[in-house]
C-alpha cells in the first residue's frame, strides 16, 4: 500500500513537471525550431525548382527580426566584415562611399588623399566595369566586395561620367577613416571639433584636436555631434569623460537581466573641467551622439544648442553564432545621469496591423533635474538648451530627402559650372536651378500622389483620351510637389550647399564654409562669447 502511495505521487510528478515544461517558453522554442527544421528539409528535397539553401535561410532569419526593431539584426559572413571595418575605420580600398544599383557603382562621396582622388575619379561617375568584368546584373552584396581587398590589388575601372567613358588604373589603398574630419579655429579663442562617428578611434581623435587647438589657444569649444548616427558606448563614455570629474555617472543601461544592466562611471581624469563647451546637434544625431549631449546637459557642463535629437536609446550587443556569423540584439535601454529614457519609439507595442510604432513622446513625458536643478524631458531624445529655427518637413520634403535627387542636382551643377568658390552659398537663383531641374531632369524624387496616379494610369492607358489629361495632371502634380517642398528653403538650401561644396572641395572644404556660413556654429560661437548668457542658460530656472 505504501509503495503503491509513492508510486502515485511520483506519476503525479511526472505529469506535473511534463505539464509545465510544455507551457515553458523553452518548450516552446524547441517546438517551433523542430517544425522548422522539418519544413526546411522537406522544401529543399522537394521543391521542384532548386532552393540556395543560404539565401533562402538568411532571408528567413532577417525577416523574423524585422518586427522586433531596426537594430537586431543577423549577420553573415560578409556582413561580419563589414561590420568589423565600420567599427575599426580602416579596410583595404580606393578611398570612396558609393551607391550601389543592379549592375552598377556609383560614385557617392570621394576621400581626399586616397587612391580614387589621386586617379581623379568623381563623385556621380559610374563605375561599369572592373577588371575587365561587365557589372551587369550583379546585385548589391556582390558589387560591395569588388572595390575591397589587400592594400596594392590592382584594379582597372570603366567609368561613365556624362557622356563620356573614362579608364582608370589604380591600386587599393589602406583606407583609415577619421572621425574628427575636421578642426580648426573658429576665431582667437574658440575651436571648433566636428565627430562624425563613435568608432574605436573616436576618443583618441578628439583627445588629439582638443590639444592641438589648446596649442593656438582654444579657450571655448564648439563641438559638432550634427549627423552623427553614435557607434561605440565606450568611447561615448571616453569623450564625456574628457569634461566631467572621474569617477561621475555618465549613462545607465536597463535590461531584462542583471548582465544587461549597468552604470557606467568615467574612470579617467578629465581633460578639462572648465572650459565653456556648445554641443551641436540635429534630428540625426543619435544613440552615442544622444550619451554625450544628454550627459554633458544633466551636468551643465555644456549647452546644447539645435535641434531635438533622433532617439536611438537602445542598446545592441553582438552574439557569435556557427559559421562565423553573428546576431545583433537589442539587450536593454539607455538612461542619461539624471534617469532620462532616450528612446522615442516604442516598438514593443507596434501597431500588428498598420505597422506603426507609437513614440513615447506622445504619452505621458516625465520631468528630471539637472545638476543645477534645470527642468529636463523624456519622451525621447535630447531636447537643446537652444533649440534653432529651421522649417517643419512636409511629407514631400521627406520624401525627396530618401532619394538622391540633391546628390545628382550636385553632380550635374558641377558638370556644367566647372567649378565653384570654397565660400558657395546657395543663391535664390540656384534654388530656383534646383526647382527647375526637379520638374524637367530628376526622375529619382517621385512623390506618393504621383506614383499613385501613375498606377491608376496603367491600368486605362489603352484609352487614347485621357492621355493628354494625364499628361496635364502629372504636370500639376510637378507643380503641387515643388510648391510643398519650397516650404522648407532653409533646410534644403543647407544640403544643397553641403553637397556642392563637399563634391568641388571634400569634406574638409564644406566644413571650412560651414565656419562662414552655419547660422547654428554662429549662435554657438556668439553664446559662448557673452559669458554671462551662457552661465544663465545652465543657471537654475
Amino acid at each position: 500500500m505504501k509503495n503503491k502511495k509513492y508510486l502515485l505521487i511520483f506519476f503525479v510528478v511526472i505529469i506535473a513537471v511534463s505539464f509545465a515544461f510544455k507551457q515553458s517558453p523553452f518548450f516552446e522554442i524547441a517546438k517551433q525550431i523542430e517544425i522548422y527544421n522539418n519544413l526546411f528539409k522537406e522544401l529543399n528535397i522537394n521543391y521542384i525548382n532548386e532552393i540556395n539553401p543560404g539565401d533562402l535561410m538568411d532571408l528567413s532569419i532577417k525577416n523574423t527580426l524585422k518586427n522586433l526593431d531596426p537594430y537586431t539584426n543577423f549577420y553573415n559572413e560578409q556582413d561580419v566584415e563589414d561590420a568589423k571595418i565600420k567599427r575599426a575605420g580602416e579596410y583595404g580600398g580606393i578611398g570612396v562611399s558609393t551607391y550601389y544599383d543592379t549592375g552598377q557603382i556609383t560614385i557617392a562621396e570621394v576621400y581626399q588623399g586616397f587612391a580614387a582622388d589621386k586617379a581623379g575619379i568623381k563623385a556621380g561617375d559610374v563605375i561599369t566595369t572592373i577588371n575587365g568584368q561587365d557589372l551587369k546584373g550583379l546585385e548589391k552584396e556582390q558589387l560591395s566586395s569588388l572595390l575591397k581587398g589587400l592594400p596594392n590589388k590592382s584594379l582597372s575601372l570603366t567609368v561613365n561620367r556624362g557622356n563620356q567613358t573614362l579608364n582608370f588604373s589604380l591600386n587599393l589603398d589602406k583606407v583609415i577613416i577619421n572621425p574628427v574630419p575636421f578642426f580648426d579655429m573658429i576665431d582667437a579663442e574658440t575651436g571648433y571639433v566636428v565627430l562624425t562617428r563613435f568608432n574605436e578611434k573616436a576618443s583618441f581623435e578628439v583627445k588629439e584636436a582638443i590639444q592641438a587647438l589648446k596649442e593656438k589657444g582654444m579657450k571655448k569649444m564648439v563641438f559638432d555631434l550634427r549627423g552623427n548616427p553614435g557607434g561605440s558606448l565606450f568611447e561615448s563614455i571616453n569623450i564625456v569623460n574628457f569634461f566631467v570629474p572621474e569617477g561621475s555617472k555618465i549613462v545607465e543601461t536597463r535590461g531584462k537581466t542583471n548582465n544587461n544592466s549597468r552604470t557606467y562611471t568615467g574612470n579617467n581624469p578629465a581633460l578639462d573641467l572648465e572650459m565653456p563647451i556648445a554641443v551641436l546637434i540635429n534630428g540625426r544625431s543619435a544613440s552615442a551622439s544622444e550619451i554625450v549631449s544628454g550627459s554633458l546637459q544633466d551636468y551643465d557642463r555644456a549647452v546644447i544648442i539645435g535641434q531635438r535629437s533622433f532617439g536611438k536609446g537602445l542598446v545592441q550587443r553582438y552574439f557569435k553564432l556557427n559559421y562565423g556569423t553573428q546576431l545583433k540584439a537589442t539587450i536593454s535601454k539607455y538612461y542619461t545621469p539624471s534617469g532620462r529614457c532616450i528612446q522615442e519609439l516604442d516598438y514593443a507595442n507596434r501597431d500588428s496591423k498598420t505597422g506603426k510604432v507609437p513614440k513615447f513622446s506622445d504619452g505621458n513625458i516625465n520631468s528630471f533635474t539637472t545638476k543645477n536643478n534645470r527642468a529636463v524631458y523624456d519622451g525621447g531624445g535630447i531636447t537643446p538648451d537652444v533649440e534653432m529655427d529651421y522649417s517643419k518637413p512636409t511629407d514631400e520634403t521627406k520624401e525627396l530627402l530618401q532619394t538622391r535627387a540633391i546628390f545628382n542636382f550636385a553632380t550635374d551643377f558641377l558638370r556644367k559650372k566647372k567649378s565653384i568658390d570654397q565660400d558657395f552659398v546657395v543663391s535664390d537663383n540656384v534654388f530656383n536651378e534646383f526647382k527647375n531641374y526637379l520638374q524637367t531632369q530628376d526622375t529619382s524624387f517621385v512623390s506618393n500622389q504621383e506614383k499613385m496616379f501613375k498606377k491608376a494610369y496603367k491600368e486605362v492607358k489603352s484609352n487614347n483620351n485621357i492621355v493628354k489629361d494625364y499628361q496635364n495632371i502629372m504636370r500639376q502634380l510637378k507643380v503641387e510637389k515643388i510648391k510643398d517642398i519650397s516650404k522648407n528653403e532653409d533646410i534644403l538650401k543647407e544640403m544643397l550647399q553641403n553637397e556642392i561644396v563637399k563634391q568641388q572641395y571634400y569634406k574638409k572644404g564644406m566644413y571650412k564654409n560651414h565656419l562662414k556660413n552655419d547660422k547654428t556654429i554662429q549662435k554657438a560661437v556668439e553664446i559662448l562669447a557673452d559669458t554671462q548668457k551662457y552661465k544663465q542658460i545652465l543657471a537654475q530656472k
